[in-house]
């Protein structure tokens, strides 16, 4: 029988060696069929299975890049998540929609595929998992932007938004359009009228999830969605390269990241994939200033099929503590 846990529940695992209150296991972008590693993305599973994690976030792209879009893929990463024994909650990356509409993905309506995601995965106000977890759903259930959810766990407040990369399915010009691809200008122009709206439901899911940390007291709070929004690109002086065409997409979002950061007295942790190696650090996203309360965590991603461990402790003025999982093949 299936365990559901209430979307406020106080998880409290015994861990004294850490003086953690939970932890959650990071994990994303795996398995990809072009670089055949199903086994060590079990592997990856097996090892979170038998950790003490309360719970495991997947921050998008179950699929490659290269590979197409068929509805039986969707299906292969459900099973995948509720296989799972403790609750997994998920944020769409952009090889399983934004991707879509390229030749070698099959050439699918991206927009009719983020659709799929919605019906698939985001039809219930439960996490996916064996056991389950009570979410919160920006939007009606299976609809849009039912994707972007929310859950507060043990003082911590938890915002999965839906930013995927690929410029957030942003479309700056007829080139970018047309290439690799089979969509039309109308279908492009559809896009971007996806991005609009999106965009405008994710600022407000960013802005009631940090209100609602800020009315609880929250110690903390974590953001994960699967896009590098530019955090590694170089600021020079005379350009900053996060501001250019193909990183439109992500601007308005990350400008809000930085006011909610600011104003709130507690930790923030963003959690993203995309690059698909482990990296964790403060990085300037506030203007002329480092935004001591922010840390960002990039997750590990096909071929390194690997997860990152983080326990939560109130006590501790930093909250979170992160460490990487390196998992071996047996």
């Amino acid at each position: 029988m299936l365990k559901v846990l209430s979307f406020s529940v106080c998880l409290c695992l015994s861990m004294a060696a850490s003086a953690a209150d939970f932890s959650f296991a990071l994990w994303g972008d795996m398995p990809y069929g072009k670089n055949k590693d199903a086994r060590q993305t079990q592997a990856v599973i097996d090892s979170i299975n038998r950790s003490e994690v309360a719970f495991s976030i997947f921050d998008g792209d179950f699929k490659d890049g290269s590979s197409r879009c068929d509805d039986a893929v969707y299906q292969k990463a459900s099973l995948m998540f509720e296989g799972m024994k403790k609750p997994v909650v998920y944020v769409p990356g952009d090889n399983e929609w934004t991707d879509c509409h390229r030749t070698n993905n099959g050439g699918y309506n991206s927009q009719e595929r983020l659709s799929l995601i919605r019906r698939t995965f985001f039809s219930q106000p439960l996490s996916l998992g064996q056991e389950k977890m009570r979410l919160q759903n920006q939007g009606a259930l299976g609809d849009k932007f039912s994707e972007n959810t929310r859950f507060q766990v043990d003082g911590v407040v938890f915002l999965g938004l839906n930013v995927p990369g690929s410029n957030n399915n942003s479309v700056p010009d007829a080139t970018t359009c047309a290439f690799k691809s089979v969509r039309t200008p109308a279908d492009c122009e559809e896009a971007n009228q996806e991005f609009a709206a999106r965009s405008q439901a994710n600022l407000a899911w960013l802005a009631s999830g940090f209100a609602q940390a800020t009315a609880s007291a929250a110690k903390g709070v974590v953001i994960f969605f699967q896009a590098n929004p530019g955090f590694d690109l170089s600021e020079t002086e005379k350009v900053d390269e996060s501001q250019l065409p193909e990183y439109a997409g992500y601007q308005s979002l990350m400008a809000a990241v930085a006011h909610e950061t600011s104003k709130y007295k507690g930790q923030v942790l963003l959690v993203h994939g995309d690059d698909h190696f482990f990296k964790m650090d403060k990085p300037l996203y506030a203007p002329g200033k480092m935004l001591n309360n922010f840390t960002r965590v990039q997750t590990f991603g096909s071929p390194s099929n690997h997860w990152v461990k983080v326990l939560v402790n109130k006590d501790d003025p930093e909250v979170f503590t992160i460490k990487p999982v390196i998992v071996h093949l047996d």
